[in-house]
């Protein structure tokens, strides 16, 4: 066992000594030793749970007759952090907890891993840590909040950062906002909707990586608790078979977790994690796959915000399996799981028991899936767009530009009354190393939404947005401004254009002007120059690569 560096021998005595500090005996030096790598938070919602779930995980360690021990990485909340400096650390922190990790298990040289997360990026950044450590290992999630109520109708977070928007222009009252702020979030788990947090874990499902269910079995389930129980017991199983995440992480199986992805309209920020998730494999994956596809992928769930479901509805339609056995013609089904199975013996019994929840193939809500990714003079290394949620007459648009150098000068302008109907809002220098930190322009985009402007007016931007987004957003725009990319040329009263279905996004100017307007801008100028984030800028890349580090990159292989 790897275990036996640190309990085996004359010379690991003193090794020994710390571990029966911990409570271990002879008899444990005999059995595996296995990493419980929790995420555990009693400051955000979605975390404030998970020592429950970390108990669970560890009664099935130990029946199944391994000895756990529990460790904790860092878990910043993307809502918290919204709209301030600290939105500049969220995107940076995945490669914080993924160092974290890596340096946890080589120090304790654990047998196998479980990975205990769930909101934003601690879930990607994990499996970063996974595939880069290809230890045994299995994840199980914290699982989704439940819905909150309002007047008979379900609500989430996504509701209050829109009424923001509508009470700045008068359409609700403070004590109705207020009345929404505390029904919203009605308790423990990540946020009820399509955000990146349900997105990223359900997507884990369809990688392989966890056990069904993880995806979206509701927090406060006690099958949720069952299911961390047998996390624990299957992972002895998992490493008996000498079963790795490279030996389930495939191209193959990236594939799948976007054919999913398109099919339940997740976030753009999949786009990021998946191809940062295969970088660590090995596995080189270009944006332009994406968009293949999407054009092959029928769109079949619409869950809020986008729709009026919620995840719990999705778990009691039959979850990610469900939504798999209505994909299985596009499917690798001969995919590894953690269960040591293929995929298609995974989902063969699987089910759909709700068609308003999972539409059949023959009705599905689009006929191609929920994210499109955009070239063009504006775009040369691809734009992300969560086409689902955008309205339908904007899915083509052009219109003036109205640049902004960051989301605060955007939320003014757009507080103010200076966006008019037709207006792209251009929001640059928000990108990884422009940020820095790629910050989430959920705001702004919510802003536009309360105010009744997401069927009028777009917003393109490098930075990205939330899951919970939704408008015409475009985001990722690559090269980023910091990069010199052609967002950084844009002047008010440029003509945007704005194709969806043709996969477009360009601006009405010739090759020419946009390399001479680049050729007069000053150098760039890191906004943050020491700390973490001047260390990130100088290291990571671009969002058409996953925003990893380079050392990340020079490591891949197609696989």
């Amino acid at each position: 066992m790897r275990s036996d560096i640190v309990k085996k021998g004359i010379e690991r005595a003193p090794h020994r000594t710390f571990f029966r500090a911990l409570g271990c005996n002879d008899q444990d030096f005999e059995r595996p030793f296995i990493g419980v790598m929790n995420s555990y938070n009693g400051s955000i919602p979605g975390h404030m749970h998970l020592r429950s779930i970390s108990e669970a995980v560890m009664q099935g360690v130990r029946s199944a007759g391994g000895v756990p021990f529990e460790m904790n990485t860092i878990a910043p909340c993307d809502g918290i952090a919204e709209n301030h400096l600290g939105m500049r650390y969220i995107l940076p922190a995945r490669e914080v907890i993924a160092d974290s990790v890596e340096i946890m298990a080589i120090a304790h040289p654990f047998d196998a891993m479980i990975f205990i997360p769930n909101c934003d990026k601690i879930t990607p950044g994990m499996l970063m840590a996974a595939l880069r450590l290809n230890l045994p290992s299995i994840f199980i999630s914290g699982g989704p909040m439940l819905g909150g109520r309002l007047n008979d109708r379900y609500i989430d977070i996504s509701d209050v950062w829109e009424a923001v928007g509508e009470a700045i222009r008068g359409k609700m009252t403070e004590a109705e906002l207020k009345r929404l702020e505390e029904r919203a979030c009605p308790g423990p788990g990540c946020c009820g909707n399509m955000g990146t947090p349900n997105t990223m874990n359900c997507l884990t499902e369809a990688l392989g990586m966890s056990l069904p269910g993880n995806g979206t079995i509701p927090a406060p389930d006690s099958r949720r608790l069952q299911l961390a129980r047998r996390a624990g017991q299957e992972i002895i199983k998992v490493l008996e078979a000498g079963l790795r995440p490279k030996d389930i992480v495939t191209r193959d199986s990236i594939r799948n977790a976007f054919i999913v992805n398109m099919a339940i309209g997740g976030s753009t920020n999949a786009v990021l994690h998946l191809p940062a998730i295969a970088a660590e494999g090995g596995i080189d994956f270009h944006l332009s796959e994406i968009n293949d596809i999407s054009k092959k992928t029928p769109y079949l769930c619409k869950i809020s915000p986008v729709g009026d479901y919620m995840m719990e509805h999705l778990d009691r339609a039959g979850g990610i399996p469900a939504v798999m056995s209505e994909l299985k013609d596009l499917l690798n089904l001969k995919s590894r799981t953690v269960l040591n199975k293929t995929l298609g013996e995974q989902i063969a019994e699987a089910r759909v028991l709700d068609r308003n929840i999972i539409r059949p193939r023959s009705e599905p809500y689009a006929a191609t899936g929920g994210t499109s990714i955009l070239f063009g003079n504006l775009a040369p290394d691809g734009a992300a767009v969560k086409s689902g949620g955008v309205h339908p007459k904007m899915m083509t648009h052009s219109g003036p530009a109205r640049v902004f150098d960051s989301e605060d000068e955007a939320c003014a302008g757009i507080k103010n009354g200076s966006i008019k109907p037709g207006d792209v809002i251009v929001v640059r220098y928000e990108g990884p190393k422009g940020g820095p930190g790629m910050p989430e322009m959920l705001a702004a985009t919510s802003m536009l939404c309360g105010m009744g402007l997401d069927d009028k007016v777009a917003l393109i931007t490098d930075g990205r947005f939330s899951g919970a987004t939704r408008g015409a957003a475009i985001g990722h725009i690559s090269p980023e401004a910091a990069e010199r990319g052609p967002i950084a040329a844009l002047k008010d009263g440029d003509q945007v254009i704005i194709d969806i279905p043709n996969n477009k996004l360009e601006v009405a100017l010739e090759q020419s002007e946009i390399d001479r307007r680049i050729s007069q801008l000053s150098p760039f100028e890191p906004k943050i120059k020491t700390g973490y984030l001047a260390r990130y800028t100088e290291q990571v890349t671009s969002a058409s690569t996953g925003a990893v580090f380079r050392s990340v990159l020079g490591s891949q292989r197609s696989a």
